[in-house]
């Protein structure tokens, strides 16, 4: 039997090596050698990534029917909808353990059959060989970023919606019912780039309408100067305007003046107030910066909006470190043994950078970090381990 495969084998491989060996003059290596392994890489990737959200999917299914258990009004199927539109913001939280593991797949699978290991031995450099995965890698994170994050932002709403009817008490995104609300607009209703600084003793959502008590409106100009304070005991939020009534203004100097109803122009809407409470995973990567220009002129906080907005911008880059970080962890030769360390290796090191990413979204949500720095830090020092790895492996 030996020696009929030996000479099979033989010539398989020198196939092989004649394939790969053949170089486009363009391209400067093998175009058939570059489709074949990225096609292998995507394969690989996502199978991984099915598999994995699947898993999440599941769990996610089942702590639903779990909370869903004591609310017999709610159907099963209702469990089942909001569980599979979770399914997108799985597929983007999974995508880089994805690219990871099955990156570490094919590669492995790759230098085990002795494919890597002859398109070497033709000349071709690891850094030729992993530039189509890389770019398979960047674009898969950018279609995700640019894609699928607007159907996730949509579908996870919907989500977040039919969870809060029917499966909690808090009766609304909205976390300040019966609290104050302070915020901060802009306002050229006395003199140009003026302010207006509203307080609500409290704050409530009735019917889809936001009403407001205990309200104090400071109207200030662009250099916060105070020019009038305005008093009202009651009022609500309008389509783009703030409608009070009984109010009453104070001058500096002066005294109370009752003026009846008054509306004070708003860039807020009730929804807006709803959705700056909300998770920011509702919300698109097109939507998060308008929106998050107008949370910080109306006082509301933006960190997490802001933060969430940089990690889709480093999700390609992040993709393609994980590429690489896979290759790195893969490609020992199995004759120099220690191949299975190496890849728990791998693996080890995808969970750390996933703890060192989520250690970094705490210090950045806490304002320790700025959002910028919190949402890169990780990226970059994964590239820097998987650069590192493979200037080792092909040129130490």
């Amino acid at each position: 039997m030996r020696s009929i495969a030996s000479p099979r084998l033989g010539s398989w491989l020198t196939s092989l090596f004649q394939a790969f060996s053949t170089r486009d003059d363009h391209a400067g290596f093998s175009t058939t050698l570059a489709i074949y392994i990225a096609r292998q890489f995507m394969l690989s990737t996502l199978s991984m990534v099915l598999a994995l959200t699947g898993l999440v999917s599941l769990f996610d299914f089942i702590d639903l029917l779990r909370r869903a258990a004591t609310r017999p009004n709610v159907p099963a199927s209702l469990v089942v909808k909001i569980a599979a539109l979770h399914v997108p913001y799985y597929i983007i939280y999974v995508l880089p353990f994805g690219i990871l593991l099955g990156g570490i797949v094919c590669f492995s699978r790759l230098t085990r059959s002795s494919e890597l290991i002859v398109a070497r031995a033709a000349g071709i450099s690891a850094w030729q060989f992993l530039a189509s995965p890389l770019a398979c890698a960047i674009l898969t994170g950018l279609l995700t970023t640019t894609g699928i994050s607007a159907l996730s932002s949509s579908m996870f709403r919907s989500a977040e919606m039919l969870d809060q009817t029917y499966l909690r008490t808090g009766g609304g995104p909205l976390t300040l019912n019966g609290g104050a609300l302070w915020l901060r607009q802009s306002d050229d209703g006395l003199v140009p780039h003026g302010v207006a600084i509203l307080h609500a003793q409290d704050v409530h959502l009735v019917n889809g309408a936001l009403n407001v008590s205990g309200v104090s409106i400071f109207r200030l100009d662009d250099r916060d100067r105070l020019i009038l304070r305005v008093e009202s005991p009651n009022g609500a939020l309008g389509d783009h305007q703030w409608l009070l009534h009984d109010t009453s203004v104070l001058h500096p100097d002066h005294l109370p003046q009752k003026i009846g109803d008054m509306t004070l122009p708003s860039d807020l809407t009730v929804g807006r107030v709803q959705e700056s409470f909300a998770s920011p995973d509702t919300l698109s990567v097109f939507a998060l910066p308008g929106f998050i220009n107008l949370l910080e002129r109306s006082g509301f906080p933006s960190i997490r909006h802001r933060l969430h907005f940089q990690s889709l911008l480093a999700l390609p880059i992040l993709a393609g470190t994980m590429a690489l970080v896979s290759a790195g962890f893969s490609m020992r030769p199995t004759r120099r043994g220690g191949v299975a360390r190496m890849l728990g290796s791998g693996i080890a090191a995808g969970f750390a950078l996933f703890t060192i990413s989520k250690v970094a979204e705490q210090f950045g949500e806490s304002g320790a970090l700025p959002p910028v720095l919190a949402a890169w830090a990780p990226t970059g020092a994964g590239l820097c381990l998987a650069v590192a790895l493979l200037l080792h492996m092909e040129d130490g």
